[in-house]
């Protein structure tokens, strides 16, 4: 991750100042400074497709929330602020009301959240990641390694349970019937 802009001083900005910026790359804002993503190829994009595509088609059957794709944003941290934008996202209409999407970057956190990982994603950003979310209370957290084959569950209670192959994906009382084979995630 690169440092996109520090402001003058160090001043750090908030998550309203962030939402107001037009910046010409992918950028997550970090503790009050705004890092550059990287640009997903592909792979990551289809697996981050197959994951909204399983959940969206679960959650809207059973009317239990929202889908969120491509990165949309939300606090996860004030004072100095950060804005991360999930791959996938579900919000419960316990979280995020039925008709009450906001128009700002929410500071509700969502239950479950997904990230794809990229060939340049270090393990040890990843997990900084995950132990974020959680913090500011993300139920479930799921990592997908594209390159493995894998997902790794993250809760309060227990970080990185390995699932592979044909071993079913759930998430419990989180999202009770939910359930998915790991490959289908992967599936070209």
């Amino acid at each position: 991750m690169a440092i996109v802009t520090a402001p003058a001083g160090e001043r750090l900005l908030t998550a309203e100042e962030y939402a107001d910026l037009s910046l010409p790359t992918r950028t997550e804002l970090v503790r009050g400074k705004v890092v550059e993503v990287n640009q997903p190829r592909p792979r990551h994009g289809l697996v981050c497709r197959n994951v909204f595509r399983v959940l969206d088609g679960f959650v809207d059957r059973q009317d239990l929330g929202y889908v969120f794709p491509n990165d949309t944003g939300f606090i996860t941290r004030r004072s100095p602020d950060s804005v991360r934008g999930p791959d996938v996202s579900f919000y419960s209409y316990s979280r995020m009301p039925k008709g009450q999407v906001p128009r700002q970057y929410s500071d509700v956190a969502p239950e479950v959240v997904f990230e794809v990982m990229s060939p340049t994603d270090r393990w040890r950003d990843v997990l900084a990641k995950v132990v974020e979310y959680l913090d500011a209370g993300v139920l479930a957290v799921c990592v997908l390694d594209p390159e493995q084959e894998t997902a790794h569950v993250n809760t309060a209670e227990r970080v990185g349970k390995l699932l592979e192959g044909d071993e079913e994906l759930t998430f419990g009382d989180v999202l009770p019937g939910f359930a998915v084979k790991v490959s289908e995630l992967f599936a070209n």
